[in-house]
């Protein structure tokens, strides 16, 4: 009865935070984990328009076995230093 209870408190919590720091317009995509939730990204795409914020996206949803849309930018959209949501 408590690894049930457990289970249904641990279903509930949904916000998992991921620190990311984005290196855009490098010559080849990379991606290095520093810890269990902060990563440091390398990518190809400009920072303009929002293309490296698309880029970093995928390559995190990617290396997380997610789909992107699951990802969600909650802080840092003009930063270098991002925080992304996973829902």
């Amino acid at each position: 009865m408590v690894r049930a209870k457990q289970k249904a408190i641990a279903a509930k919590v949904n916000n998992v935070y991921i620190k990311v720091k984005v290196h855009a317009g490098e010559k080849k995509n990379d991606l290095k984990q520093k810890s269990q939730d902060a990563f440091e990204i390398w990518v190809k795409a400009p920072a303009e328009r929002g293309l490296a914020n698309d880029a970093v996206r995928t390559i995190l949803a990617s290396h997380l076995g997610l789909e992107a849309k699951k990802l969600h930018l909650i802080k840092g959209a003009t930063s270098p230093a991002k925080i992304f949501e996973i829902k």
